[in-house]
């Protein structure tokens, strides 16, 4: 059995789980060929870039093909549907590189985050204290980050189901609960925009690379893109054309889409 076709067998106790955490992290998703060429991707990326500590590149669907190939990647794709549905765009593509940054220094280009939800502001509505889940994000972890403190994502484990509010928005400080999403180049970490997370500082000799990919419903305006170029859509396949926010002119029927308009609906598992 394929690494794929393990992962699509396991989704029903996977949305099961995620439902009850807030979060997924699902090993030896990628071969090492395809983390090669994406870790090749991200040195020709940050090259124009000007030097820095941390790099936040958004849209990065948009800078190389390598990132682009990731917005419908099989192995992911049918999990982000059964658990999201099949009326879904590319909210984000978002890439973060933090070298090693032992004193903490706070840069421009937001070397560490503290403790959030994400979301716009003012915050997404929320029923008695608990903020439903609009978007989910898939973190492609591309460098080492299997040991704490290389600048890991830190959560709450189920903070998303409940009215969480932590004692201190601080990441420098251990709040009860926490853990750091450790994983190894080519494993997955998928997590709800509500569940409690920060970026942590990169306190080893090690460089962070992580490519976030994030979908949300496709009547939700997209973060860091307002369409889709000639370019991106040009040779698309229906699936991609989805994702990328192309279904008809008529923008109602981003709400109530036909049928023919959203093709994932045949990764929705009965």
């Amino acid at each position: 059995m394929t690494q794929t076709a393990a992962l699509q067998d396991a989704i029903p106790s996977y949305v099961k789980q995620f439902q009850s955490d807030g979060y997924l992290l699902l090993p030896s998703v990628l071969p090492e060929s395809k983390v090669a060429l994406l870790n090749q991707a991200i040195d020709e990326v940050i090259a124009g870039e000007a030097p820095s500590l941390a790099y936040n590149v958004y849209n990065s669907v948009a800078r190389h093909a390598e990132f682009a190939s990731l917005i419908d990647e099989p192995s992911i794709l049918p999990l982000i549907v059964n658990l999201l549905g099949y009326n879904i765009q590319l909210h984000i593509s978002h890439l973060t590189v933090r070298h090693p940054n032992p004193a903490d220094q706070k840069t421009t280009s937001q070397s560490f985050i503290d403790w959030h939800q994400d979301g716009p502001h003012p915050q997404f509505p929320s029923i008695g204290g608990v903020t439903p889940t609009y978007y989910i994000k898939a973190c492609y972890i591309l460098s080492d980050m299997s040991e704490p403190d290389r600048g890991n994502t830190k959560i709450i484990p189920g903070s998303h189901n409940k009215p969480y509010n932590p004692n201190s928005r601080n990441v420098r400080e251990t709040l009860d609960g926490e853990l750091q999403i450790c994983g190894k180049p080519g494993d997955v970490f998928l997590f709800a925009q509500n569940l409690w997370h920060a970026g942590s500082p990169n306190r080893s000799s090690f460089t962070r690379r992580q490519l976030f990919m994030g979908y949300s419903p496709i009547w939700m305006r997209p973060i860091d893109y307002h369409s889709a170029t000639a370019e991106q859509l040009q040779d698309a396949s229906p699936i991609r054309r989805q994702l990328l926010g192309q279904i008809s002119d008529n923008k109602f029927k981003y709400y109530v889409p036909e049928e023919d308009m959203v093709p994932l609906k045949s990764l929705l598992l009965p």
